[in-house]
């Protein structure tokens, strides 16, 4: 929303809810259309497991300072954000609509297409689980296919073919409630991997196909597009964790030590490392410490880094899209920094691989220009394109003025009040 009492452009905020990390972005767009960044904060996720809420208060209170942080860089009050979900709870599939076309002059309406898309909703969700997103992919009039709007066309029968994206009501709930408990409103929901790809994907590789594989700290989001897009989405319950355990356990340190290890000196290809390379590791409990070639290292990082991109393909495979996309894989999240990662991916997969960077950035664009950024800045990313299609949410106000979150929570409460 527009403040108009600043003259400010619009704002909107990401929350990312990672397992190993809480990250907020505030972006505004200019009168030119230019995203500039105008706050971040981040905070350690402790109340997260594999994408899912398992200690409300904990995430509760690493939301307040993931974004109060960012509000004291940008300047801003946060009232509402647009928060990712992620976790092996989320679901997918392919849905096909049908409706007969009721516009005037048998032309097709914005009403005809609102009816074809809640027609390819109409799916069967087993109990306790909600729909998130119903994404369009293409249109047929009269059998006419490849139609990406098929508004004023004219035609007797309108089809459409939707991704529909699911997940646990009780996490999509738990979300919401830890957000509202720190303090703010939830603008939206959206799936972690299509908000990474908001930050990272080219319009070129939307259309000639490309797999977006986002690693992060407890799961690794995949989204598939072609001809623009999104064809597929699943969330694979291991992570950057998942190495760190492997590197303490191989390495007999604490769980903190191997994830410093891990980030300075870890690699994802044994053959990358020089053989007379060690490693410092610290003993456990005051145990005295020893050194290890970093050839070890290597080798049980590049043992689960190829069991997670294998399952990924395993996953495109059994949901029919064996197919090379024409744009290769792009990696993103703390995990495609692993030093090999995309060598490594490009030969479980035999395609190129790129490494998605948020790019193009204004104001704090350098901080962001980071994949671990990719989520948090996509899911503002997001939002922004939703305002601008034409829904206006109150999300920010300048705080110490009439108008600030507070003095609206007051009135709403006295409006309730008298109804």
């Amino acid at each position: 929303m527009r403040d108009k009492k600043a003259g400010r452009p619009n704002v909107v905020v990401g929350l990312d809810l990672g397992t190993t990390k809480i990250a907020a972005v505030i972006a505004e767009r200019d009168a030119q259309r230019v995203l500039k960044i105008i706050g971040v904060g981040s905070s350690p996720s402790e109340g997260l497991r594999r994408g899912v809420i398992i200690d409300v208060e904990k995430t509760v209170q690493a939301i307040g300072k993931a974004i109060q942080e960012a509000e004291l860089m940008a300047g801003v009050e946060v009232a509402s954000v647009y928060a990712g979900v992620a976790g092996e709870h989320i679901g997918s599939c392919n849905s096909r609509g049908v409706v007969a076309v009721s516009g005037l002059g048998g032309e097709i309406s914005a009403t005809d297409k609102e009816r074809v898309i809640e027609a390819a909703r109409a799916v069967s969700v087993e109990g306790g689980r909600q729909v998130l997103h119903v994404l369009p992919q293409e249109f047929f009039v009269d059998g006419q296919g490849g139609i990406r709007d098929p508004l004023g066309i004219a035609g007797v029968r309108l089809e459409a073919d939707v991704h529909l994206v699911t997940g646990a009501t009780t996490s999509v709930q738990n979300i919401r409630n830890s957000v509202l408990r720190a303090g703010y409103d939830v603008r939206g929901v959206v799936l972690e991997p299509l908000a990474s790809s908001y930050a990272v994907l080219e319009d070129d590789e939307r259309e000639m196909g490309v797999c977006l594989i986002d690693i992060g700290g407890g799961t690794t989001d995949v989204a598939l597009f072609s001809l623009g897009s999104i064809h597929h989405t699943a969330v694979i319950g291991l992570g950057g964790q998942n190495v760190t355990n492997d590197v303490a356990v191989g390495l007999r340190t604490s769980w903190s030590q191997a994830e410093q290890i891990k980030c300075a000196q870890g690699g994802a290809l044994i053959e990358r490392v020089d053989k007379e390379e060690i490693v410092e590791v610290p003993g456990i409990a005051g145990r005295q410490g020893h050194i290890v070639a970093r050839r070890k290292l290597a080798a049980i990082i590049e043992l689960r880094m190829e069991e997670i991109f294998e399952l990924v393909r395993d996953d495109l495979e059994r949901a029919g899209f064996s197919r090379t996309p024409g744009a290769g894989v792009v990696l993103t999240g703390g995990g495609a920094l692993l030093e090999g990662a995309g060598e490594l991916a490009e030969r479980v997969f035999g395609m190129p691989v790129r490494l998605g960077v948020p790019g193009d950035l204004e104001g704090m664009g350098e901080r962001v220009s980071n994949p671990i950024y990719a989520t948090a800045l996509g899911l503002g990313l997001f939002g922004m394109d939703e305002m601008e299609s034409g829904d206006d949410p109150i999300l920010f106000t300048r705080p110490n003025e009439p108008g600030g979150k507070e003095w609206w929570r007051n009135m709403l409460e006295w409006i309730q009040a008298l109804f």
